[in-house]
């Protein structure tokens, strides 16, 4: 009998004993199905595929490892107990007892997921680069409406728009915004912290409503988790740069949803709340001393950060500054270059625009901005306003000492870097076409017109030669008749080193049939020019390098498994249309500049 042999049915092995289907881990941990899944959303344990399933292909698969971890966390008490408390509280409304009801409800088990945190993320930087979800997911619950009797509490939505609103007062205030697109699904927004590049979707600002096609149960497991992590974030974040946590929020700015603004102030003048019961008196002045100092000092030029989403009757309250920012003096180059990007600029917005994103993203970079309504720094009057956000086609009153630009122009400002001219952003006119900064040209194989233009203004003002202020379109196009000869220029030496390329490779072919340069050349000589032309083209179909390339690729083939098989021709297919999708493009803009053409000579 062999050393170790096993009866058939004693011990599982392999896959068997690795993997546990999840009925069998319900069965295992004795609890129902909603709770195992929220106890695996909560511990990040997710379902594996081994290569061999046991029993069938149809059930979903776990780790047995992930099982036994799950089977000794707390938190299965805690949700056995719950479980138990309802039963409680069911029992004694049936029996009518209302004290006893009472007071089980007045005292229900809790539990906190602080140690999850920290036994998911051993460190910060690790919980820094699972935020992406965190935040989309965040900021999605906060432009939830804020009604009783909904599937989602009124004291969640609260509790989102307050974290989304820490967090971004945090990136603005550290000038840690690198990247913003606008586009069908929200705004899409990308920050560096702590070297790390964290994206996050928020929605746009319209009416929301919840549907019927998604499980609100799942998505509020996760949120549940979110918002612990997004809390613990926030703290390490604030406490980073010498700010309290958590902030306090001026209940009179508070009353007129200036929350931002108040954290900002929180953040940058370090000035105690005001009394809420003071009188009136007391409030003027400090207005007056809000506009002064508003003039003196340019952390106080940013004092517009602020969001208007939270309702007038928001419970609690967000920011007061207690000690003052260093943050100011340990600035790497790309922050420093969105500090001063909106530097010397004041910007007030119009009523029509999406007054939350813009309250973001200009004091992120520097500028300092106002709105139409109550609680805002200064008003429309204000003669050092240089330019005024306006999304209407167009403006019945106009001031001389300001430009009046679309909301695209900061969006296109902030990808670019650079002040661009204002000229295509004027009310009325349509913009130029919005570019993806998540987006590299160069691997797509296509460069848009509106992209080299940008580049060239970007050169110029990396070279110190910045164009004139008054830029038209004839300049314009001048620019990009430039921008297109250095592109041809390069197609010309890309086309040359080809050509010297193919030389070398039929030099080499001669060399391999042991043909010497002069025989070559006295045939060349003897043959007519079409014959020539001809027997160069069956010379390339039969060139051996290019043959024995494509026979090392079909054995490659002829190795792979299936699977990677078809994985090869995916990506194929994806080459070929990406190659269709540029010609396209291509085609789309010939006849463009050829019906721009025509236009001018007509």
């Amino acid at each position: 009998m062999p050393k170790h042999y096993r009866p058939a049915g004693k011990k599982k092995e392999g896959n068997a004993a690795k993997y546990i289907t999840r009925t069998k881990a319900v069965s295992y941990l004795q609890i129902s199905l909603a709770v195992f899944r929220k106890l695996c959303i909560l511990k990040g344990v997710f379902p594996r595929e081994p290569k061999k399933k046991v029993e069938g292909n149809h059930k979903t698969y776990y780790h047995m490892k992930d099982i036994a971890f799950l089977l000794h966390d707390p938190l299965i008490e805690k949700f056995r107990e719950m479980k138990v408390h309802r039963k409680k509280v069911k029992k004694a409304f049936a029996k009518k007892n209302k004290d006893l009801a009472d007071r089980l409800l007045n005292r229900p088990p809790s539990y906190k997921l602080d140690r999850l945190i920290i036994e998911r993320y051993p460190t910060f930087i690790d919980a820094l680069r699972d935020l992406d979800d965190c935040l989309t997911m965040v900021h999605l619950f906060a432009a939830l409406p804020a009604v009783e009797g909904e599937r989602v509490q009124v004291q969640r939505i609260h509790n989102c728009r307050r974290l989304s609103h820490e967090w971004q007062a945090y990136i603005s205030r550290t000038n840690s915004l690198r990247k913003t697109f606008i586009s069908v699904k929200g705004i899409y927004y990308q920050a560096e912290v702590q070297g790390q590049k964290i994206t996050w979707l928020t929605p746009h600002a319209l009416q929301q409503v919840l549907t019927d096609d998604v499980d609100f149960n799942v998505m509020l497991t996760f949120l549940e988790f979110y918002e612990t992590l997004l809390g613990f974030i926030n703290f390490k974040l604030y406490h980073s740069i010498n700010v309290n946590y958590p902030p306090i929020l001026d209940p009179r700015l508070e009353a007129l949803s200036a929350e931002l603004y108040a954290l900002s102030r929180y953040m940058s003048t370090g000035r105690l709340p005001a009394n809420p019961d003071s009188n009136g008196s007391t409030e003027d002045k400090e207005t007056e001393n809000n506009k002064e100092n508003s003039k003196a000092d340019e952390s106080e030029l940013r004092l517009a950060q602020l969001q208007h989403q939270l309702p007038a009757n928001e419970p609690g309250a967000l920011m007061h500054l207690v000690e003052e920012s260093v943050a100011d003096d340990i600035e790497d180059g790309p922050a420093k270059d969105s500090r001063n990007l909106f530097r010397g600029l004041k910007f007030y917005l119009s009523r029509e625009v999406p007054r939350e994103s813009l309250l973001f993203i200009i004091p992120a970079f520097g500028g300092t901005v106002s709105w139409e309504g109550q609680g805002a720094p200064f008003e429309e009057t204000d003669e050092e306003i240089t330019h005024q956000i306006v999304d209407r086609p167009t403006q019945s009153h106009v001031f001389l000492s300001r430009e009046y630009v679309q909301p695209q122009w900061i969006f296109d400002c902030v990808n670019a870097l650079l002040i661009l001219p204002t000229e295509g952003y004027i009310v009325g006119r349509v913009p130029p076409p919005h570019l993806s900064p998540f987006v590299d040209n160069d691997e797509e194989g296509y460069v848009p017109e509106y992209a080299e233009t940008i580049k060239r203004l970007q050169d110029a003002a990396k070279s110190k030669v910045l164009p004139l202020p008054g830029l038209g379109d004839e300049a314009q196009e001048n620019s990009m008749v430039d921008t297109r000869s250095e592109y041809n220029e390069v197609a010309e030496k890309k086309r040359k080193l080809d050509m010297l390329e193919k030389q070398y490779h039929e030099e080499l072919k001669m060399e391999i049939e042991g043909n010497t340069f002069s025989n070559i050349s006295n045939k060349k000589a003897d043959i007519p020019a079409d014959v020539e032309g001809d027997e160069s083209e069956e010379a390339k179909e039969d060139d051996p390098i290019k043959q024995a390339a494509d026979d090392a690729e079909e054995i490659s083939k002829s190795l792979m498994s299936n699977r990677k098989r078809g994985l090869l021709k995916a990506m194929e297919i994806g080459k070929e249309r990406k190659k269709s999708k540029i010609e396209t493009l291509k085609q789309r803009k010939k006849k463009a500049e050829s019906s721009a053409s025509a236009k001018k000579r007509s």
